[in-house]
This record gives structure tokens, C-alpha cells and sequence, in this order.
């Protein structure tokens, strides 16, 4: 039986959301696999932005969700491959937009609304939840579910 290391922060507001997702993606190893989960309007977007400042994206790319495009590629110190799989139907969906290939592409994937097509997903990855708990603040919770995928909790520093 896998034992998964699990961390919760309580989030005041956007910018402090973008701040964790800032320090999750300064963890950011090559083959990382992140599921990012919660409603409509809970900040998954906000905390990628985050993580892609961390993985070294550059100021003058926009991160947004790429609800309408299903995948976005953006260049840092790191490949990040940001899909979204909200319009998805069918797992067969996201094989057909090339998800195989972004496995074996060596930079690190973030995957919105995650949770639709469990049973696609790596078995070693950090899945990131996100409650929205009053109008600004959120709880966001992160689960390393394999070893490989521990650093993001261990390397942690509240």
C-alpha cells in the first residue's frame, strides 16, 4: 500500500495562490506530472501562473487557460505543458490532441480539470486540489501519489 504525503495552506487571496503555485514550480522536476482540480472559478489558472513563473516561463507570456485550445507549450528552464480537459468529452479526446506525446517529452505537465479522466492519468504525479472556502480565500491542498513526486512537500517550507 502507497503511503501519499499530503499538504494543506489556507489562501487569502489570488496573489497568495500565485505564490504557492510560484514555489510549486521552482520544485518543478523534468517528467513532473501536476492534476490540477476544483470548480469553475476556484484559481486553478492563478496558481499555474504561479507555477509557471517558478519553472522560469518569462513575464512576457500570458499563462491562461487553455480551455478553447487544450494545450498550451510555454519555454522556461523547463518544457511546461499546460493542458485543460474542461470541453472534453471522452478520454479518446485526449489522446487525440497528442497527451501520449507530452508524456514522453521530458518537461513537465500540468493538467486542468485533471479529474474528469482519472484513469489516464500517470500513477506518479502531485495532484493539487483547490476549495474555494469564501469569495477570496481558498484551501489548497497538494498530494505528492507517488514517491517520485515527494519533493514538492519535502522540499517545503511553511
Amino acid at each position: 500500500m502507497t503511503t501519499h504525503l499530503t499538504e494543506r495552506l489556507q489562501s487569502a487571496n489570488a496573489e497568495a495562490t500565485q505564490a504557492l503555485g510560484r514555489i510549486l514550480g521552482q520544485l518543478a522536476r523534468c517528467g513532473d506530472f501536476v492534476a490540477c482540480n476544483g470548480p469553475l472559478g476556484a484559481g486553478k489558472t492563478t496558481l499555474i501562473q504561479g507555477f509557471a513563473e517558478g519553472v522560469g516561463v518569462g513575464q512576457d507570456y500570458y499563462v491562461r487557460s487553455p480551455t478553447f485550445t487544450l494545450m498550451q507549450e510555454y519555454h522556461g528552464r523547463l518544457p511546461l505543458y499546460h493542458f485543460d480537459f474542461y470541453r472534453l468529452s471522452h478520454d479518446d479526446e485526449v489522446w487525440d490532441i497528442g497527451f501520449e506525446d507530452y508524456l514522453e517529452a521530458g518537461g513537465v505537465m500540468i493538467v486542468e480539470w485533471a479529474d474528469k479522466f482519472p484513469a489516464i492519468l500517470p500513477v506518479a504525479r502531485l495532484d493539487l486540489c483547490i476549495e474555494i472556502t469564501a469569495a477570496e480565500q481558498r484551501c489548497i491542498e497538494w498530494t505528492a501519489m507517488h514517491p517520485s513526486h515527494a519533493h514538492y512537500l519535502s522540499s517545503w517550507t511553511k
